[in-house]
């Protein structure tokens, strides 16, 4: 337990440029806090002291604003970034040097028993206010973007972005041996889409406006909007 939480201190410092010295972040980092108190409820209930796990997380929900179950699996050098609002629940899995901000949420979607909180794997980099929602993995590397639902699983290496979420990137292989903090550049597909609409509009515009202009240099009386008019009426049945 201690070696996991000197990685966990450890994630502080390579993650986040504020962190100053060690006394800062044992005494200014809840989310290093909430790491901290749940290794100790963890493994009370890893000896069926249910209700005295349950109680240290309770605690530690109302001292930092993270809400971790005593049931949680956690790996070492996980870091929460400020971590207000965020809650994992009791079958969550999460791996390795994974990578959580504020308002995250890794919960179920009804009240099945069993598996029913998501799998998070290596190097995973969760945004602000995302939710990752039911019995599913995300895998090793991928990004999930700022205010995303995922409701099915994510492959490695991939971002998924959007509400539900939706996979706009996927290398298929991986890319990096260090973890990609910027989750401020993510793509956008409602964006890229509206993009090419306007790009579609703009040529339909100049061949409308060329066509327009042959039609007054052959000396025609009527403009291509009067022209197209007629057309449809002749059609019309």
């Amino acid at each position: 337990m201690l070696r996991t939480i000197r990685k966990d201190i450890q994630a502080v410092f390579e993650r986040d440029p504020a962190a100053k010295n060690i006394l800062e972040v044992l005494l200014c980092y809840p989310g290093l806090h909430a790491l901290m108190l749940h290794r100790v409820a963890h493994r009370l209930y890893g000896w069926r002291l249910y209700t005295l796990a349950r109680l240290i997380s309770h605690i530690s929900r109302f001292l930092t604003g993270i809400e971790i179950h005593p049931g949680a699996k956690i790996g070492e050098g996980v870091f929460i970034d400020h971590g207000t609002g965020v809650v994992i629940g009791e079958t969550a899995e999460v791996g390795n040097n994974v990578t959580m901000y504020q308002g995250v949420t890794l919960g179920g979607t009804g009240k099945e028993k069993g598996k029913r909180h998501p799998t998070i794997g290596n190097n995973v980099v969760i945004s602000a206010g995302a939710k990752v929602l039911g019995s599913i993995t995300v895998g090793d590397n991928s990004k999930i973007g700022a205010g995303s639902v995922v409701l099915k699983p994510v492959p490695p290496n991939c971002t998924v972005v959007g509400v539900p979420g939706r996979i706009v990137r996927r290398d298929g292989k991986r890319v990096q041996d260090t973890i990609d903090l910027r989750h401020d550049q993510l793509p956008d597909p409602v964006a890229d889409a509206l993009q090419v609409m306007m790009d579609r509009i703009g040529i339909l515009e100049s061949k409308l406006a060329a066509l327009q202009k042959d039609l007054e240099a052959k000396g025609g009386h009527g403009t291509v909007q009067h022209a197209d008019r007629a057309q449809r009426e002749v059609s019309t049945p």
